[in-house]
């Protein structure tokens, strides 16, 4: 009786995580399809409100946690129904994708048995094999590169001839060009201090301090200042330029001062231009207008970016060269509609917060249909793009200017919608200018995609060391994120770079750009 009691009990326990474990598998399939869901309706049908990303950020973390609390529920009960002597529950999982073919193979083969373990006979014949792939790393591995320099004599003159030494970047350096492009990348495209990589390399058995890795860092830049200046050259090439800038921390004598990143972005594929795109950037202790003034001194075209005064001086009409065109951002008006008409927040904040505005909501419903012809036309050539603004956008833009000027005549000074109205209606030739502009974009956010890196990278490092460290930052921003938008590998193009750089052809330079190293590499692996 106690044995049956005893088993009675275990069978229950078994039943009861079993339970538990397909109510976790439960879950995790709802929150899959959620995320699915959710990802599928962004790109459907584009961007639906300022929260949309947050809210799939969040449910990718949801999504991780549930997956690794079914995974333990699965496996405590798979091991009481071992105990209990009942068959496991296992949870369906989607079936998994086969490993890239470029990855090399490692055949272990286990040793086969060398009798029949039913009968010992020895007569045993092969009749197939079953393989099992287990997808490995293998750890970094360290290793010194010795470069031998043979030296011969004339047995006529005497003369002595060696080969040179292979170049380094620093001066008698000792730093691979591997090795330098994975910590440039690590520091400006990771976020990763250089105090942090020096940590990391030590517990490798490596000794670098942070003192050698800056040394490093800042040899690196002045053999890569080059290609910064001629993808400068390029983005100031632009027709069209995006631009915007954010806060970045510089250390002062007992504090730090509030600078600034700029950036100026070329991208001409939304109108379906031939020439690749192009990041830069640059650094600055505060956000005066003789910043962007001395940015754009020399360039004439169409600038997408905020109404943020600072440039203001580019659109004058006296401007030596002539003024630059402004196309202001769409985005940046639609969100100070949509923060008053989030239903969503609106019903966290509780009952006694101020309604949604019905002002606000239908706003953001017009601008809405504007952003939803832009998606159709999005890599049109500009006269296309143009065509279909003019038949298309431009009813819907002027009806919305007088709506928000009837509606601006019925609101008092103090009301809240008041002020995204005034925003729209002070700046509307600015904001109008794309109708006639098909190079022209509706938003900026090329700009605000370039300094996301800068504003998540804040956290990690703090703050700049200095006005130089800040101006490095940016130099070395402007190589990575250009490789970024033409789809290659940073690290792996930075490698190469440093590899040739020294010993390349002046008037050559320019293969070494990203967009030209691409193509060469897809004709190299053509071949």
């Amino acid at each position: 009786m106690i044995l049956a009691e005893r088993q009675a009990r275990i069978e229950a326990q078994s039943e009861a995580l079993a339970a538990k474990a397909a109510a976790s598998s439960t879950e995790v399939t709802i929150a899959h399809l959620k995320l699915m869901i959710e990802t599928l309706k962004r790109e459907l049908y584009g961007q639906r409100s300022e929260r949309t990303g947050r809210l799939i950020d969040q449910m990718e973390l949801q999504l991780e946690e549930l997956e690794a609390k079914a995974t333990e529920d699965e496996l405590a009960a798979e091991a009481m129904s071992r105990q209990a002597s009942l068959p496991a529950r296992l949870r369906g999982r989607p079936v998994r994708k086969p490993f890239p073919q470029h990855l090399p193979r490692e055949r272990v083969v286990i040793a086969a048995p060398t009798s029949c373990p039913c009968c010992g006979s020895m007569k045993l014949s092969k009749l197939g094999e079953d393989v099992t792939e287990t997808l490995e790393v293998i750890p970094r591995q360290w290793k010194v590169i010795q470069t031998v320099g043979e030296k011969f004599t004339c047995r006529e003159c005497e003369a002595i001839t060696q080969p040179p030494a292979p170049f380094h970047v620093t001066p008698r350096g000792f730093v691979g060009p591997n090795l330098l492009a994975m910590v440039l990348f690590e520091k400006f495209g990771q976020h990763q201090p250089l105090n942090r990589q020096s940590e990391r390399y030590g517990r490798e058995g490596i000794d670098l301090s942070v003192s050698t890795l800056a040394d490093q860092v800042g040899a690196a830049t002045v053999a890569l200042a080059p290609l910064h200046e001629l993808i400068a050259r390029h983005v100031m090439a632009a027709e069209r330029l995006h631009a915007d800038d954010t806060t970045v921390p510089i250390l002062a004598k007992g504090k730090t001062d509030t600078g600034r990143i700029w950036t100026y972005v070329r991208d001409d594929r939304p109108f379906d231009g031939a020439d690749p795109p192009a990041a830069l950037y640059f650094a600055s202790r505060d956000r005066r207008q003789e910043h962007p003034d001395a940015h754009l001194a020399a360039w004439r075209g169409v600038l997408q970016a905020d109404a943020y005064g600072g440039y203001n001086g580019l659109y004058d009409p006296a401007r030596p060269g002539g003024p630059v065109r402004s196309a202001l951002c769409w985005s940046h008006a639609r969100r100070g509609f949509f923060e008053l008409a989030d239903i969503a927040a609106s019903a966290r904040r509780g009952p006694g917060t101020a309604p949604v505005s019905p002002i606000a909501l239908e706003a953001v419903k017009r601008i809405d249909a504007l952003f939803a012809i832009e998606r159709e036309i999005n890599g049109l050539s500009a006269d296309e793009r143009r065509q279909v603004r003019q038949e298309r956008s431009r009813p819907l833009v002027d009806d919305l200017r007088v709506w928000l000027g009837e509606q601006r005549v019925k609101l008092s000074r103090s009301a809240t919608v008041a002020k995204p109205i005034d925003y729209m209606l002070r700046r509307w030739d600015s904001f109008a200018s794309f109708l006639d502009d098909g190079r022209a974009c509706l938003s900026n956010n090329a700009a605000e995609r370039a300094l996301r890196g800068f504003a998540l990278g804040r956290k990690a490092w703090l703050f700049a060391g200095s006005d130089r460290g800040a101006k490095r930052a940016a130099t070395m921003a402007t190589l990575i994120q250009t490789a970024k938008l033409n789809d290659i590998d940073p690290q792996a193009w930075l490698a190469d770079v440093l590899a040739r750089v020294a010993e390349y052809p002046v008037h050559r330079l320019d293969e070494l750009l990203p967009w030209n190293w691409r193509a060469k590499s897809i004709i190299a692996i053509a071949a």
